[in-house]
């Protein structure tokens, strides 16, 4: 009886431990990371994102004239140098032109390669000679660079209504 009872007592222990253990594991698997963001513009949240392959998928559905409302996350490729005054996002093999709504903020300079979500207005547009050149002279391009657009082109485009960029954590 007491070999029975003894037995009884280690299995409650064994499960007891058990348990706990997978309790842990669950606390642990529970915890998510929370990321501060800067904003630009108008408040928005991080939540309801596409991804730039997302993003991609619906710039090739637009006509020029169609424009969707969007939030989408993507790598800034670069940013005006004289005022922050637009920037464009990596999409893969394209970018994406940011403007932002009425001229009403404006980037930080040194943003390159940061990931950043933007909210606003999608659209399709083509950008003449002169435009392309001025944006090449504001991003830094060479005399060269600038005389070699000789066309206009059909561009990703984009208004910006809010911009969040993730805090980078100072150590």
């Amino acid at each position: 009886m007491k070999k029975i009872l003894f037995i009884i007592a280690l299995s409650f222990i064994a499960f007891s431990c058990k348990n706990e253990k997978s309790e842990e594991k669950s606390t642990a698997e529970a915890e998510v990371i929370a990321i501060n963001y800067q904003t630009f513009g108008a408040e928005i949240s991080d939540e309801n994102v596409l991804s730039k392959q997302e993003m991609l998928e619906k710039y090739n559905n637009l006509k020029p004239g169609d424009t969707v409302n969007v939030k989408f996350a993507a790598p800034v490729k670069d940013v005006c140098q004289k005022k922050g005054c637009w920037m464009n996002l990596n999409m893969g093999e394209k970018e994406a032109m940011v403007k932002f709504k009425d001229y009403g903020f404006f980037m930080p300079k040194d943003i390159a390669g940061q990931e950043v979500i933007v909210n606003g207005k999608a659209y399709v547009e083509e950008m003449s000679v002169d435009d392309q050149r001025h944006y090449a002279e504001d991003g830094g391009s060479t005399p060269e660079e600038i005389a070699a657009i000789t066309e206009p082109k059909r561009t990703l485009a984009f208004e910006a209504d809010g911009v969040l960029i993730p805090e980078v954590e100072k150590q």
